[in-house]
């Protein structure tokens, strides 16, 4: 079972480069890695080498909020959890931080993934 959700989450990533996402900066109109946080009234986070990752679970699951499939709410709830489970590694540093870290941000990336696959035909086209 545990190598089933390792090669899910896997896959998961491995789509994720292939969906389009536009850079932190907010390219092709799309909103920045800062605009999407302010969007939850929190303090920005500096996610350091993990911010384009980052940027793209939260561009795929704010494409879902926009297309009905996330309440604002709900988006904010992920948005948090991203950000606590990332101060929790940056205050660590260890190699068990670092890995809770990478298997609970492939399981959030998924998430995301699946949510705007739900919504977003591009990503449904077999």
């Amino acid at each position: 079972m545990r190598k089933l959700l390792v090669a899910g989450a896997f896959g998961a990533l491995v789509l994720g480069g292939c969906v389009s996402t536009p850079d932190m900066s907010g390219s092709m109109g799309a909103p920045s890695l800062s605009a999407l946080q302010s969007m939850c009234g929190s303090t920005a986070v500096d996610y350091g080498a993990d911010a384009q990752s980052v940027y793209s679970a939260l561009f795929d699951a704010y494409v879902a909020q926009k297309r009905g499939k996330l309440s604002k709410d709900q988006f904010c709830a992920f948005q948090a959890g991203i950000a606590d489970q990332h101060s929790a590694f940056a205050a660590s540093r260890t190699t068990e931080a670092q890995s809770a870290w990478a298997t609970f941000f492939a399981n959030q990336r998924a998430q995301a993934l699946s949510w705007r696959a739900a919504v977003d035909p591009t990503l449904r086209a077999g």
